[in-house]
């Protein structure tokens, strides 16, 4: 696969092997300028080994890798002036202020962003005094990505970047990602979080033991492999079980005694009749109703277990 000037990154059939252990197998996808792009998968899965290489870390066995024109591996100081990585594990200077750490960290780069600039755009404006060692674990995180973002980089790559924030901050890291994306910026994101990769990425890849299994958007994979639906309700003890089996579309029927009824469960291909028909039939008296539909995380523990099985 060659690149083109409307992709950031091309992978075409990367093979690593490490010995007689091939960590990445054959592994072919192109991210588009200005695109989230997440890269899903269980541990041992592959998933840092192909980042290393892509930024350059390591050298494939086999196949290309193409990054905004460049050889990763062989071009590194091109590389480094456009490709900024936050790992999962870096760890800052605790007795730098947060104003002295992206002063730092610009000082290593030939043009980088005004320290001051990133301070205010990743929320740590009011916090550049602060040590770091006195931040809050969403204001390190934040930190983090303002390290990344000092270099001004045109492609930046995230590793678990809200691993271990409360439910707040990570939507606010959230958004910050979403405004380097609308800002131009390549944003390459590895996480095992699903409803990460639901809410940010615009296509994911699902990698399982090197191989690329899937990959669509969150949206378009759910459609294509999660065809059922299943939707729930309780009925009074007395309703006809006749009527369950009129329902449109029902492909399996699950009935569980809970208390003042019957617990039922329908899968469907088609939840939104299902529902109008469980509304309007007379002697149902169906309540506390509740659709399931399909979700990646669904797609992502079959896809893994499948691949385990075989």
């Amino acid at each position: 696969m060659r690149g083109s000037s409307d992709n950031a990154i091309t992978v075409g059939r990367v093979v690593k092997q490490y010995g007689d252990f091939t960590a990445v197998d054959g592994v072919e996808f192109a991210i588009g300028r200005g695109e989230i792009f997440g890269l899903l998968g269980p541990n041992g899965a592959g998933k840092t080994t192909l980042i290393e290489c892509i930024v350059g870390l390591r050298g494939p066995t086999s196949g290309t890798i193409d990054v905004l024109g460049f050889d990763p591996a062989r071009d590194r100081a091109e590389i480094t002036a456009r490709v900024a990585v936050q790992t999962q594990s870096a760890s800052l200077f605790d007795t730098l202020s947060v104003a002295e750490t992206l002063r730092l960290f610009a000082s290593f780069h030939a043009a980088p962003k005004d320290p001051v600039e990133v301070a205010v755009s990743v929320g740590l404006g009011d916090q550049q005094a602060v040590r770091t060692k006195n931040l809050s674990g969403g204001q390190y995180r934040r930190l983090l990505l303002g390290v990344a973002l000092v270099a001004d980089p045109q492609i930046i790559v995230l590793d678990e970047p809200s691993a271990g924030l409360d439910p707040m901050a990570r939507r606010e890291l959230w958004s910050l990602i979403r405004g380097l994306r609308d800002a131009g910026t390549t944003v390459l994101l590895s996480t095992h979080h699903m409803d990460e990769a639901t809410e940010l990425c615009d296509r994911v890849a699902i990698l399982i033991a090197g191989r690329i299994v899937a990959l669509d958007s969150p949206a378009e994979l759910v459609l294509q492999r999660s065809a059922d639906s299943t939707v729930s309700f309780t009925v009074p003890t007395s309703a006809d079980p006749a009527m369950l089996a009129e329902l449109v579309g029902v492909t399996a029927t699950t009935r569980e005694e809970v208390r003042d009824g019957v617990r039922v469960t329908l899968a469907t291909t088609d939840p939104d009749e299902l529902l109008r028909r469980i509304t309007f039939t007379r002697g149902l008296a169906a309540r506390d109703i509740s659709i399931h539909r399909g979700s990646l995380e669904d797609i992502f523990v079959e896809l893994a277990e499948t691949r385990e099985a075989s």
